[in-house]
């Protein structure tokens, strides 16, 4: 009789089983405790599953039999809206980390995902960036094998933050990197420029028309995998995001000490994304695009790569739209359509805050 009342008393003292809080998030999400681990039970486990996630540890475990060189590189993405033309916060995490590996000249293979939640979240709108996630991981050809949730007080947060940190694999031979650019280089684009940010402005309602622009994101792994079947002679990869094309090549003079002289008759813009930046007094060359690269290859390799992206489903539009020189070093500058030269200068101040 003494041991029942013993065992009565000790269960008695065992804290009550919450409420299960399945529609939206709360705090309780985020404490680490029984909440916690049915969010990433119900949400992310069933849409990220692989043998390294699902040991369910700390950290995951990889092995480094099949590598010799690692590239590392980590990206936090707080769009609004959460879902526009084209993609959403979910794909934009996935293929923004996969790419900046890419632009190394890495073959993108694991991925960690931090989210911070805002109390309030609907588990609908989480459960279809996850499954955006996990569509795009698969695209991209890489896992998703470890995580982190936090949540934020209500009004403290806005909906979802991902944060993304991907691990790829360089393949002997290849050193694409900012500083390589050189003179007599030649300067290839893979496709129209300023989709993104005008998509997202679009999803925004802040455009006074109605268009069809999508976002351009995409996994661009692939499409520089097809360029390194060409040669490991290619110097420089970059993916104009933020600040857009402009910013990303004056990075690319100011690292390689060189100059980069544009065309501006053959660099591509949909009309429609001209028209809209015309209408806000933007320059396309400064707005985001998620799902382009721009490649600085040897002259000598310059024809055949172009025709190798152009037969990819992400680089059909690629062409070429400058070269390298030495002077001015550290300067861009741009032939224009009326003849004239003008400086391409770096952007000052953000453009389009919460674009990516």
């Amino acid at each position: 009789m003494k041991e029942k009342q013993e065992k009565i008393s000790l269960e008695a003292r065992v804290c009550p089983v919450p409420l299960a809080h399945d529609e939206k998030i709360v705090l309780g999400h985020g404490s680490g405790g029984r909440m916690t681990q049915r969010l990433i039970e119900n949400i992310f486990y069933p849409n990220f599953e692989n043998p390294e996630l699902m040991q369910g540890n700390d950290a995951a475990v990889i092995s480094k039999k099949d590598f010799e060189r690692l590239a590392v590189s980590t990206d936090s993405h707080i769009v609004a809206p959460l879902f526009f033309p084209g993609g959403d916060i979910g794909s934009l995490a996935v293929y923004g980390t996969v790419n900046d590996l890419a632009m190394v000249g890495a073959q993108p293979r694991w991925l960690t995902a931090g989210f911070i939640l805002e109390e309030g979240l609907k588990f609908e709108v989480l459960e279809n960036v996850a499954q955006s996630m996990k569509l795009a991981a698969a695209a991209a050809g890489i896992k998703i094998i470890a995580g982190d949730t936090k949540v934020a007080e209500r009004g403290n947060a806005d909906k979802i933050f991902i944060n993304t940190t991907g691990i790829g694999v360089i393949p002997e031979g290849r050193e694409a990197g900012g500083a390589n650019a050189r003179p007599g280089d030649a300067v290839l684009i893979s496709g129209s420029i300023g989709d993104h940010g005008i998509a997202v402005l679009a999803a925004r309602g802040e455009l006074a028309f109605e268009t069809t622009i999508e976002s351009d994101v995409a996994p661009l792994n692939g499409l520089v995998e097809a360029m390194f079947e060409v040669t490991n002679d290619i110097h420089v990869l970059r993916d104009p995001t933020r600040g857009g094309v402009a910013t990303a090549l004056n990075e690319i003079a100011k690292q390689s000490k060189v100059a980069i002289h544009l065309d501006e008759t053959s660099i591509p813009i949909h009309p429609a994304v001209e028209a809209a930046c015309e209408m806000l007094g933007f320059d396309p060359m400064y707005v985001a695009n998620e799902g382009k690269l721009i490649a600085i290859v040897s002259t000598t390799y310059a024809d055949e790569i172009l025709e190798k992206m152009r037969s990819t489903k992400y680089g059909a539009e690629a062409c070429r739209i400058g070269e390298v020189s030495t002077d001015p070093a550290g300067r861009v500058l741009m032939r224009t359509t009326i003849g004239g030269t003008r400086i391409v200068d770096v952007l000052s101040g953000e453009l389009l805050p919460r674009i990516c």
